[in-house]
């Protein structure tokens, strides 16, 4: 979490509020990952791709 924060107040202070979507896509991804493969939820997250 100290990572996330350090980004935030680096956008925040830079105004590289663009980088927001990207980072927000990056986790959601990361956590497509982990929950993919070790949970029962797997089977439905590959039918969607």
């Amino acid at each position: 979490m100290e990572y996330l924060k350090d980004l935030w107040l680096f956008m925040k202070a830079k105004k590289k509020y663009w980088l927001l979507p990207m980072v927000i896509i990056l986790v959601l991804i990361g956590l497509l990952i982990v929950f993919g493969g070790t949970s029962a939820l797997a089977p439905f997250i590959y039918s969607l791709f």
